[in-house]
């Protein structure tokens, strides 16, 4: 009798030694990582890649806002990208490269604070940034198109510090623009 409950632990232990680990994310990836703006991080694309939410149709414009995001936000009088925002452009990536067909539009947006020149130059910059790390990650050049609304197109139309920090972002669109 001893010999077959043994046996039984045994086996318990040998399936619970061959139970897989997770595949590691965009967001493992670049945890504790300091990238300079020309270093491209590893991603893996050879597991799952997104966890999906229900009722939208995987490789949709809602599937991408959904369950990847579709903005990211910057400083003040600023167009460098955060570590947090670069964790939401490598999911963004990952993304991207699941679904090859798919063109993007960046959008550019700033504050109402400055001149309308200024912050349609800022927003560029804004998108420029957003593409270029994108197009180091591997995403194509030629599925990405770019556009500055500057402050014309605020998410948020109060005069406060909220209100401001929210309008400071790149919005990527999925197939077109106006965000």
């Amino acid at each position: 009798m001893r010999l077959v409950y043994l046996a039984c632990v045994c086996a318990g232990l040998a399936l619970a030694a061959c139970e897989s680990s997770p595949v590691e994310d965009a967001d493992s990836v670049a945890d504790g990582q300091n990238l300079a703006s020309d270093q491209a991080p590893a991603v893996d694309n050879s597991g799952p890649t997104v966890e999906r939410l229900g009722g939208v149709a995987p490789g949709s414009s809602e599937d991408f806002v959904t369950n990847v995001g579709d903005r990211v936000f910057f400083g003040f009088d600023r167009h460098d990208l955060s570590e947090e925002a670069r964790i939401v452009i490598q999911n963004q990536v990952v993304w991207l490269k699941d679904y090859p067909d798919v063109r993007i539009t960046l959008e550019g947006h700033a504050d109402e604070r400055g001149t309308r020149e200024y912050n349609l130059a800022l927003g560029e910059q804004r998108a420029n940034s957003v593409r270029d790390y994108m197009i180091a990650l591997g995403v194509a050049a030629g599925r990405i198109t770019t556009i500055s609304y500057g402050k014309e197109r605020p998410v948020d139309p109060a005069s406060t510090e909220d209100a401001w920090a929210r309008n400071r972002r790149a919005v990527t669109v999925v197939g077109g623009g106006s965000t």
